[in-house]
């Protein structure tokens, strides 16, 4: 009973994370910067996870006591889960803060996607795709029709925009006749440019939809993956965790800073986004601590991760409109109602996901 609840504790632990990840992640640009501001986030990112992923578990393996070895396996199949979760974080980087999407929208598409790659590939990994029943099937097309739902009905502030508008229409109404009668000899050239700004939005939503489906796919197949390189390892609790910490050095440190270099936009750190960013590191390695100790305490990833990615989109909904980054006022009844259907339709994966294939009696 102990270690189930404290598996119930880690895996609150993770969805807390992740869940606050993409708002926390977001106030380090909340405009749309440059690539290269993307860039610096990521490699933030990547030196909080130096700090708790490597420096923290080396101190800790230096004293001893932790189970499990060092295996070639393991360490592979625990610097690919690494991969993942960097890919994972750079396709957030870029919808949140280098496409201008809003995490709101962004983080639940994301945690709602993730869940099927999970179980495909948790099924692929077990031999198990002869248990994909109409149940479990059923639950993940909850979870694809609440994440579209959330997207459709995704909330937008302007709605408030026109009550200002009529509060200030008696000052400003002589403001912007003059402002008309200047620019009315511009006004033919810029024609053209306002002609394309369509095209640019859809590019814009392609651009944040990409990213979206890096993430889906890599935080989709970031649970299977770290469970076997700990399984290789003796069930180690600290071992996978250096080798993601490796990975994300080299992924989201390393490749950014030789990056950043040719592109002359080494310097320019601005310290408000690098805070931010880093504290999103924190979040996102601290998560990643809490998957490993829920696996330790007897979790797999049929279970843990779709209860994981159906919670997160709650708390990040409530953390982004704690931040103000949204009014109350502007989410819609079936955003929220999109919310649910996730919840429900990972809830109902975890029920009914497949188990794997019990080990052969001895004759």
């Amino acid at each position: 009973m102990l270690q189930f609840l404290g598996m119930l504790a880690a895996i609150a632990l993770t969805t807390l994370c992740w869940g606050a990840y993409g708002p926390v992640l977001h106030l380090a640009h909340p405009g749309r910067p440059e690539f290269a501001d993307s860039l610096k986030s990521f490699i933030c990112v990547g030196a909080a996870y130096f700090g708790i992923a490597i420096v923290v578990p080396l101190l800790l393996l230096a004293r001893g006591g932790e189970r499990g070895s060092w295996t070639t396996r393991g360490v592979i199949w625990s610097l690919f889960a690494g991969a993942c979760g960097a890919c994972g974080a750079l396709g957030v980087i870029l919808a949140l803060n280098a496409f201008g999407g809003k995490p709101i929208y962004v983080m639940p598409l994301i945690y709602g996607g993730a869940p099927i790659v999970n179980t495909l590939l948790t099924a692929f990994f077990n031999r198990a795709f002869d248990q994909l029943k109409a149940p479990f099937l059923a639950g993940l097309l909850l979870v694809v029709t609440g994440a579209v739902t959330v997207l459709v009905f995704r909330p937008t502030p302007a709605a408030a925009a026109p009550v200002a508008a009529k509060d200030a229409d008696a000052k400003d109404a002589e403001t912007m006749e003059v402002a008309a009668k200047d620019v009315d000899a511009e006004t033919k050239p810029a024609d053209p440019p306002a002609a394309a700004a369509p095209v640019r939005g859809a590019e814009r939503w392609l651009e944040r939809l990409l990213a979206v489906a890096l993430s889906l796919l890599a935080w989709g197949g970031y649970g299977p993956v770290l469970h076997r390189g700990q399984a290789a390892m003796g069930g180690s609790r600290l071992r996978p965790l250096l080798c993601i910490g490796v990975a994300y050095f080299l992924i989201a440190v390393l490749v950014p800073l030789a990056l950043l270099v040719p592109m002359g936009k080494a310097g320019g750190w601005h310290f408000t986004s690098t805070a931010w960013s880093t504290a999103a590191g924190c979040l996102g390695a601290v998560g990643a601590l809490g998957t490993i100790l829920a696996f330790t305490l007897g979790g797999k990833p049929f279970t843990v991760m779709p209860v994981v990615f159906g919670c997160a989109p709650v708390i990040n909904t409530l953390v982004t409109i704690a931040l103000a980054h949204t009014p109350a006022g502007a989410v819609n009844p079936f955003f929220l109602a999109g919310m649910l259907v996730v919840g429900v339709g990972a809830a109902t994966v975890l029920a009914f996901g497949p188990r794997g294939h019990a080990p052969a009696k001895p004759a």
